[in-house]
């Protein structure tokens, strides 16, 4: 007997006196992106100018309809595996086509509503250049992470939105939405009509 009580106390202490178990502390992955540089962009036909960030490395643009003023802009960030699309459309001083086109932005946004956590709208108005419109930040696994529509209410509509080559998941791609989010507000912030 007493042998099995000097085994189980000799056992207590090797096993018992260990340091408290420490949680470890949650890993996040660390992106870091170059400073933006912005450099105007005016490309020849298309009735806008912008400031774009250099990182985006290829610029496509086409025209959407032959017998419209309708052209579709698509701005590269390979490093950052997404893409902004830029749609401008002509309003040509025509009220229904301003309210369609402000329509079809809209429902296109809400469409993400079933990925969606939030969508958060945010109003954006230069009186001075005559660039009114609405930014959007959709939070979640949604398809597209920002998009947002901006007109001079009588000639120009100017949509755009992101796009990553990959498959949703929120939490990766935050850091690459969070700074082509910032693009997409100077992209905002810096159309001129021509």
């Amino acid at each position: 007997m007493r042998y099995i009580v000097t085994v189980v106390v000799i056992f207590s202490c090797l096993f018992s006196c260990g340091n408290d178990p420490i949680p470890k502390p949650n890993g996040y992955l660390r992106l870091e992106y170059p400073e933006p540089i912005y450099a105007e962009e005016s490309i020849e036909g298309i009735p806008f100018s912008f400031d774009r960030n250099l990182l985006a490395k290829k610029i496509t643009t086409q025209q959407l309809r032959a017998d419209t003023k309708s052209y579709g802009i698509t701005l590269e960030y390979p490093e950052l595996k997404g893409t902004i699309y830029l749609t401008y459309k002509d309003v040509e001083n025509s009220q229904e086509h301003l309210t369609n086109f402000l329509r079809d932005a809209q429902n296109f946004t809400q469409k993400h509503t079933i990925k969606a956590d939030e969508i958060t709208e945010q109003v954006y108005s230069n009186k001075e250049h005559k660039v009114y419109g609405m930014f959007y930040e959709v939070g979640g696994n949604a398809a597209s992470q920002s998009q947002f529509y901006v007109t001079d209410s009588i000639n120009h509509f100017l949509t755009g939105s992101l796009y990553f080559y990959a498959k949703p998941n929120y939490d990766s791609i935050l850091p690459a939405a969070y700074y082509l989010k910032n693009d997409i507000k100077n992209i905002m912030e810096t159309v001129r009509w021509k």
